[in-house]
């Protein structure tokens, strides 16, 4: 059954995905495809041997205000655009207060924006107006080729769906979620977008929400709720996991867990395709103290994976441990047992503030067939952590480990084997990787909730690392201005982009003659 399942995996994978590999050189939605891998995989300009020439090419300021914590999406990329300039490579940004740009690869100039308007006033509970709730785009546009078309939430829940080359609307902005709702980071299958809510902004319920716009005159929307509070969200950065099974997946923040009446806090949760139906669950069998301790299982997006016959979903949070699920049955019959878990990998303290594992998982194939799991890890390594044949030098303030996806020989199930861990990040987002090369951002933020968050931070820094030992071999040094908050990297035609906490861009990549 297992090698039948692989083929009829490997065929659906192949059909929904068509769009993402039809124009490789794309970087379509956060973390590269819909499955949250961040793997360029047909990226071949930067590799180990000439990443040490990168440069920063170009950055840009571009008008926005930030709201609270909350300033540029993550950067999305589409190659060759026919404008009425030329053939373009453009990278797309929205801007926290209702903007959203093109800009021009080459050298960053804007080639189109748009101002979107509300004619609503923001309303929601006690944290509405504030870092929790800011009142602004937060989730991360998506690009779907085949219609030549960008997506994005607007501050007032609507979607809009703006041409690639001219961002003139496609159709008439269509009411998506609640209006000032955190939702996070588009995906697209087959067409239908997805996203997740959190934190009950704008009086949004906690869940998964699709839109199907195919015919945008009869839109359609389904939702999946996952509690009845303002708990309970899927507030990993990366939204919605889609896997190559036709599932859903996310990690949901404390709260309530009782799943006779719906409520699925402190767990991962499966859900099928298009309808939203509820598929599976798993829940680790300490979710009391998880939600009692305020270690959000949500504060990191996992991600899917095929390995040999499996189909795999990885992912933690603030507890600081990884957890690999069979993402066919996430915990088994009884819902509480996973393929493997590690050992604790930080946050001795359990603490809930600036410790754990935070932002998103990320995964790559090696050229040999090897998988590899890459974990951002905020705070010290755990004392209880298993030895890394690898190590990269002292890092109080947070890492990347590695991870090799191994069969035990003894189950003959799949377990995640330590590889290396990196150099000191001050902390870390989440890592992209493109031929053997792990591109990942040292923030420089202040991660302590407790504190003035604008004070005592740091630029940031890209680090180029060694996919399969994590030797540094490219820090960009002082180039970037600024400091970033829940951000991540793109990865597109041999070039990195990020933007910081002050609304500007930046363009790294080989300097052409």
């Amino acid at each position: 059954m297992r090698t039948q399942r692989s083929a009829f995996l490997y065929f659906t994978v192949s059909s929904m995905f068509l769009c993402t590999w039809m124009y490789g050189a794309d970087w379509p939605m956060f973390a590269h495809d819909p499955m949250r891998t961040g793997w360029a995989s047909l990226e071949t300009s930067l590799s180990t041997s000439i990443v040490s020439q990168m440069k920063l090419l170009w950055k840009v300021q571009v008008t926005n205000d930030p709201k609270f914590l909350t300033a540029l999406t993550v950067p999305v990329v589409a190659t060759g655009i026919e404008t009425s300039q030329g053939t373009m490579t453009l990278v797309y940004v929205a801007g926290s207060s209702n903007n959203f740009y093109a800009l021009n690869a080459v050298d960053g100039s804007v080639v189109w924006n748009r101002k979107f308007d509300t004619r609503l006033a923001a309303t929601g509970g006690p944290f509405q107006g504030t870092w929790v709730c800011p009142n602004g785009i937060t989730a991360t546009p998506a690009i779907d080729r085949g219609r030549r078309t960008v997506y994005v939430i607007a501050m007032d829940g609507r979607l809009y769906g703006l041409d690639l080359a001219t961002g003139k609307d496609k159709f008439p902005a269509v009411t998506f979620v609640a209006p000032f709702s955190k939702n996070w980071s588009l995906n697209i299958v087959e067409g239908i977008i997805y996203t997740s809510l959190s934190q009950n902004c704008g009086d949004g319920a906690s869940g998964f929400y699709s839109i199907d716009v195919s015919n945008p005159r009869r839109p359609l929307v389904r939702r999946l709720l996952l509690s009845s509070t303002d708990s309970g969200g899927i507030w990993g950065r990366g939204g919605p996991v889609i896997g190559g099974n036709h599932r859903i997946f996310g990690f949901t923040a404390d709260g309530k867990f009782d799943p006779f009446a719906g409520e699925f806090s402190s767990s991962v949760v499966a859900a099928s395709l298009p309808d939203l139906e509820l598929a599976d669950y798993f829940t680790p069998t300490d979710w009391q103290q998880i939600t009692k301790d305020d270690l959000d299982m949500g504060s990191a997006s996992p991600v899917s994976f095929t390995y040999k016959n499996f189909n795999l979903l990885a992912g933690g949070g603030k507890q600081a441990v990884v957890y690999l699920m069979d993402a066919d049955s996430l915990g088994a019959k009884d819902h509480q047992t996973p393929l493997f878990v590690t050992p604790l990998l930080g946050n001795d303290d359990h603490s809930f503030n600036q410790s754990g594992i935070w932002g998103a998982l990320s995964h790559w194939t090696d050229d040999t067939g090897d998988a590899w799991v890459y974990v951002p890890m905020w705070g010290p390594v755990s004392k209880q952590a298993p030895k890394f044949p690898q190590t990269n030098g002292l890092n109080p303030h947070g890492s990347i480990m590695a991870f090799k996806v191994a069969t035990d020989a003894i189950s003959k199930k799949p377990i995640l084997m330590p590889a290396w861990i990196s150099r000191d990040f001050d902390v870390p987002d989440p890592v992209v990787i493109a031929n053997g090369v792990v591109f990942a951002l040292s923030t420089g933020e202040n991660p302590n909730q407790l504190k003035d968050r604008f004070q005592s931070t740091k630029p940031a820094v890209l680090y180029a690392l060694d996919a399969k030992t994590g030797r540094e071999l490219y820090n960009s040094s002082n180039a970037i201005e600024g400091w970033v908050h829940f951000s991540g990297l793109a990865l597109a035609d041999g070039r990195v982009y990020a933007v910081d906490q002050d609304s500007r861009i930046y363009c790294f990549g080989l300097q052409k003659e």
